[in-house]
């Protein structure tokens, strides 16, 4: 709302108005907290509210904040105090984003002093002791201890500093996403939290005792955002493990109670996946590194798991292949779903390198068969399906898509007649999941066809479970390359039609096998010819 106040001002009071502002912010960014010049940067401030207007903000002196305009015209609040908030998660969220992640609640408590102590503290009688000895507080505290009647778990409830909280980043790997926004505008507004993060500490472990938080984090990030030092927090002792991760997991996955992105799933199954390989070898008395067993003997092992062991196991194999150190089509992947500056969201990984390439069974060849050999069928999936995910990432993305563009909205703004890169919207359209899907699934026509012409009896769903030789990899990258000069990804005409929308995969599989779309408007000069488009 526009303020009345500063339109009644004059150009030297606006002027005045600017210094005393500029003074009493310490010559600071209300929002963004870098220093403002008022000589170098007039005509680049903006003066506005604190507390807007529509939420009772007074329009006067005493509520206005002097700005960079480009903060405050980016600012992700209307109340300039949450929006200083969430500039300084942005700041977090940019210190780990060359590690390629979001930001955990391990990174807001370090940022905020947190994450620092293990809690000294005695179990007995049915209560705990402990004391903040750390920080110069040395009251005994004591809470009662309480006994889960179903699960059997010891708990107490605290409210810790959070000097002594720390993050279970195993039990817990989601990143903390966009809505941390709503509820740091939540809290802000004073409304309570209703529900307490959950942690766990080990007494009698080799580690120091800390409390590890698990579930919660985001609630937990927003009040430390918001200067909280002191959290509620359900405290399980000495708890097993496992009965944690695994609560956790299907919280996530087959009860929905926590949204769970696919891929942080992913990597909650591949950590199960090797804690019940590891109970199996200390069960089975075998040696720590044994893996002279099959997939098929941990499923049986684990008879009374037999749906969640199969899905362990694929969790573990898909995690493997998006981790892995030489993925370089990772770096593209948006792992939180697709937003606005990566072409490709895990889910379209999942529904066509993922579904199209792993052999969606078990295995009753043992783990460690021919690995030193490299005909371990795992194995060459794995690395087979990552020099495919390579080939696309070198042929199309890494020479194409400039991270500056992004992908919001790119077909509205080409019908705007904005100026969009013909490179970028190359590799864009390319990596659509419904365009991705279908000239994916050619790939494995061509694997199978190369094995045919050579006469070998082949599974076609255990197709990357055989070694390509060179020459089909060349056919492949020769596939690639041939595609990408196809003239409809450059095509601006397309960006009202074809591209226009979400199209279905039969939609595009009518344009490949035809070179029209099912209403007949011609987007190929003729039907694609894999014969031709292997040719180098």
């Amino acid at each position: 709302m526009a303020s009345m106040y500063l339109a009644n001002l004059g150009a030297e009071q606006m002027e005045e108005l600017r210094k005393k502002l500029h003074e009493a912010q310490h010559g600071s960014c209300f929002i963004c907290g870098k220093p403002i010049d008022l000589a170098l940067q007039a005509g680049h401030l903006d003066i506005d509210h604190v507390e807007p207007i529509a939420v009772g903000g007074r329009d006067g002196p005493e509520n206005f904040a002097l700005t960079h305009d480009s903060c405050n015209r980016s600012k992700q609040a209307a109340d300039l105090r949450v929006a200083r908030v969430l500039r300084r998660f942005d700041d977090i969220r940019e210190a780990v984003a060359p590690e390629n992640r979001g930001p955990n609640l391990s990174d807001v408590l370090g940022a905020s002093g947190g994450s620092k102590y293990p809690l000294a503290m005695e179990v007995d009688d049915g209560e705990v002791r402990f004391s903040f000895a750390d920080l110069g507080d040395n009251e005994i505290r004591r809470a009662p201890v309480y006994r889960d009647e179903l699960s059997e778990l010891r708990y107490f409830f605290a409210e810790l500093p959070i000097e002594y909280l720390h993050h279970d980043d195993v039990i817990n790997p989601r990143a903390i996403g966009s809505n941390l926004g709503k509820l740091v505008e939540e809290f802000h507004r004073r409304y309570p939290q209703l529900h307490v993060s959950l942690g766990w500490i080990e007494l009698d472990g080799e580690q120091p005792p800390f409390v590890k938080v698990f579930d919660g984090q985001h609630k937990a990030a927003a009040q430390v955002m918001l200067g909280v030092r002191r959290l509620p927090v359900r405290v399980f002792v000495d708890p097993d493990r496992d009965v944690l991760l695994t609560a956790n997991t299907h919280a996530g996955t087959t009860l929905r109670q926590v949204a769970f992105d696919k891929s942080v799933q992913r990597h909650l199954g591949n950590t199960l996946y090797w804690d019940r390989v590891d109970r199996y070898r200390k069960e089975r008395g075998l040696a720590e590194d044994d893996l002279s067993f099959s997939e098929r003997d941990l499923v049986k092992y684990f008879k009374g798991e037999f749906r969640e062991m199969k899905r362990y196991i694929l969790d573990s194999f898909r995690d493997g292949i998006t981790h892995d150190p030489d993925n370089r089509l990772k770096a593209f992947i948006d792992f939180g779903g697709r937003q606005y500056e990566k072409p490709l969201s895990y889910s379209t990984i999942e529904k066509t390198f993922y579904s199209f390439f792993i052999y969606q069974d078990v295995l009753d060849l043992p783990l460690d068969y021919e690995l030193e050999t490299g005909a371990n069928p795992r194995e060459l999936e794995r690395t087979q399906i990552v020099h495919l995910m390579n080939i696309v990432a070198d042929e199309i993305l890494i020479p194409d898509f400039d991270p500056g563009f992004g992908t919001h909205r790119l077909e509205n703004k080409i019908q705007k007649g904005e100026d969009v890169p013909e490179p970028h919207l190359r590799a864009f359209r390319m990596m659509r999941e419904e365009v991705l899907y279908v000239w994916l699934s050619y790939v494995r026509q061509i694997v199978t066809h190369h094995f045919i012409a050579l006469g070998r009896p082949i599974q076609e769903e255990r197709l990357f479970e055989i070694q390509f030789p060179e020459p089909l990899w060349g056919l492949i990258e020769n596939y690639v390359g041939n595609l990408k000069k196809l003239p409809l990804w450059v095509n601006r005409d397309l960006a009202s039609t074809a591209f226009g929308g979400k199209q279905n995969y039969d939609f595009w599989q009518h344009v490949f096998t035809t070179g029209m779309t099912p209403q007949g408007q011609q987007v190929l000069p003729e039907p694609l010819n894999l014969m031709e488009m292997i040719k180098d």
